[in-house]
């Protein structure tokens, strides 16, 4: 053996070893931490998953490779970064104190140099080696994005898409709020938490995952609606199935001791019926609504209707569903008839500038005409009969109601109104009453012919109608079948009945995971990230080998 070969195997040994033990080294760490960081399923492991919410936040995680992968990867970078550094340090350190205290070693100086070079060489590899890992998050990072992103984009689409082809109004049912929605919050079935961006975003596509590990529909199409929702503003809880059926809010306008409420339980009872004829339900969403329709409707058969209170009103709602294109929400706001008598009082009724329909109420002994026209037989008759005089004169109610809905952006947008002329049972009575069966003439001859012709003029469609009692179900169930564009075929027959308070929708389920775990897509995402990093290019160097060996 010459001496050049004495001389060289050791120094390639030098050059070979030192970063075959350096990677060695480091690769065999970043195994050890990457089992212990990425396969852990528990949020305070050691990489922690801090819990959801907070500073204006909804309590739900957001999707792994937004936050929580470079949090993983920094831990993975703090527990391996030091050893291998610290190790490189070592064997430099080794080599320059042995070349400092031991004179004879610049006898050994080709071995020393070999070290020396193996050293700079083990730095060049292990800089090569860490981007491996730093590529494999890159990559799931980016995979997972492109599809979450699209996702994102087409569920959006989509759940837009369905809002405007079905027309769906969202509002707040409840009084001093009134408030037109965009998107109610909603609260967790496991915990109550409230989610008020429940929609396709960063904390996830198709699902939320709650702080307490439930997992939440985020569009309407995927069953958000099937979840309790509150309104943003007020934080009272709004109807069921809102965001799915469109909210349609029904006023009934008119003065004090119009009729207002004898009119709208006529409508629930009529309406009731005509739907169960046509195989649907109609059905209060509330059970405090029930009990006010059934105070009301007793009252009624009694001979009189206790007055409205004049706080402002909470609609009474209907979930009218179970036949084709006829699921609505209605709520039917019966204010007192005092709101109607001054302009600040009807700017308080931040309803009416959401619906596209009104119930416009007229009491006919309210009518100067009327009541000019009267006998002092009659009026002592009527008066017998419990009929009060309202000195509230329809025309200007009208005027009020008009003026506010014209102040909305888009002008009154009252696409179908219904005028009702209350008490014609007892008008008839009357001489000045005669003829009140075609009531748009006579309304007209009584004094409001400017607002039978702006009504004309200004909303899309008008009907009208002489409410008596006993009721004609069948014509209030057509009128209101027509006013809120409900596809009934009311019979000429309608059987009585009441609605009854049920939930018509099917709540959605969530179980809650286990306390301490994380998600289950973080879970999954860091396994994708295990295999990129470790299992991928372990299986391309043995499949190297192998083919080695082979060849």
């Amino acid at each position: 053996m010459s001496l050049w070969v004495v001389i060289a195997l050791p120094v390639l040994a030098a050059v070979a070893l030192t970063p075959a033990v350096t990677v060695l080294t480091a690769v065999w760490h970043y195994l050890r931490q990457s089992c212990r960081v990425l396969l852990s399923r528990t949020a305070d492991g050691p990489s922690e998953v801090p819990r959801p919410g907070g500073r204006g936040r909804d309590p739900a995680y957001r999707i792994y490779v937004l936050r929580q992968i470079w949090r993983d990867l920094a831990v993975l970078d703090e527990a391996i970064r030091p050893v291998v550094v610290d190790r490189v340090r070592a064997a430099r350190d080794w080599i320059g104190q042995r070349w400092r205290e031991r004179p004879q070693v610049y006898f050994l100086f080709p071995l020393w140099l070999g070290a020396g070079t193996g050293v700079v060489l083990a730095v060049v590899l292990l800089t090569l080696a860490l981007a491996v890992p730093l590529a494999a998050y890159t990559l799931v990072a980016t995979v997972t994005l492109l599809v979450w992103l699209p996702c994102v984009l087409v569920l959006r689409g989509l759940d837009l898409a369905f809002t405007v082809a079905n027309r769906v109004l969202q509002v707040c049912q409840n009084a001093d709020c009134y408030e037109r929605l965009t998107l109610p919050e909603y609260a967790c079935p496991s915990c109550g938490a409230r989610h008020r961006r429940l929609r396709p975003n960063g904390d996830g596509a198709f699902r939320h995952v709650c702080a307490c590990g439930a997992r939440l529909p985020t569009t309407i199409l995927l069953g958000r609606h099937r979840l309790a929702g509150h309104c943003p503003g007020c934080g009272r809880a709004l109807s069921p199935r809102t965001g799915r059926v469109r909210a349609e809010p029904l006023p009934f306008v008119g003065g004090p001791d119009a009729g207002k409420t004898t009119f709208m339980t006529l409508v629930v009872t009529a309406l009731h019926a005509a739907v169960e004829a046509n195989g649907g339900r109609a059905t209060f969403v509330t059970r405090q609504d029930e009990l006010a329709f059934t105070r009301s409707r007793d009252e009624m058969r009694q001979g009189g209707v206790s007055k409205t209170p004049t706080p402002l009103p909470t609609a009474m709602t209907l979930d009218v569903s179970g036949f084709r294109g006829g699921d609505r929400i209605l709520h039917l706001f019966d204010p007192s008839g005092e709101h109607h008598t001054g302009a600040t009082t009807v700017e308080a009724l931040g309803y009416l500038t959401h619906g596209e329909r009104m119930v416009l109420v007229v009491d006919p002994f309210a009518l100067p005409l009327v009541r000019g026209g009267l006998t002092t037989a009659e009026r002592d008759a009527l008066s017998s009969a419990g009929v009060s005089f309202s000195m509230e004169d329809p025309a200007d109610t009208f005027q009020r109601v008009r003026a506010e809905l014209a102040s909305r952006p888009g002008g009154s947008g009252l696409r179908r109104v219904a005028v009702v002329v209350s008490k014609a049972d007892l008008l008839e009575r009357t001489g000045v009453g005669r003829g009140c069966g075609e009531v748009s003439r006579w309304l007209g001859e009584m004094g409001l012919g400017n607002m039978v012709r702006e009504l004309a003029a200004r909303t899309g469609e008008t009907r009208y109608l002489a409410s008596r009692l006993p009721a004609d179900p069948v014509a209030v169930a057509r009128l209101v079948a027509w006013l809120v564009e409900l596809p009934l075929a009311v019979p000429d027959e309608l059987p009585e009945g009441r609605p009854v308070t049920a939930d018509s929708r099917r709540p959605w389920r969530a179980s809650p995971r286990r306390d301490g775990l994380v998600p289950v897509g973080y879970a999954v995402t860091r396994w994708a990230v295990f295999a990129v990093s470790v299992l991928l290019p372990g299986a391309v160097v043995v499949i190297s080998v192998l083919a080695l060996v082979v060849r």
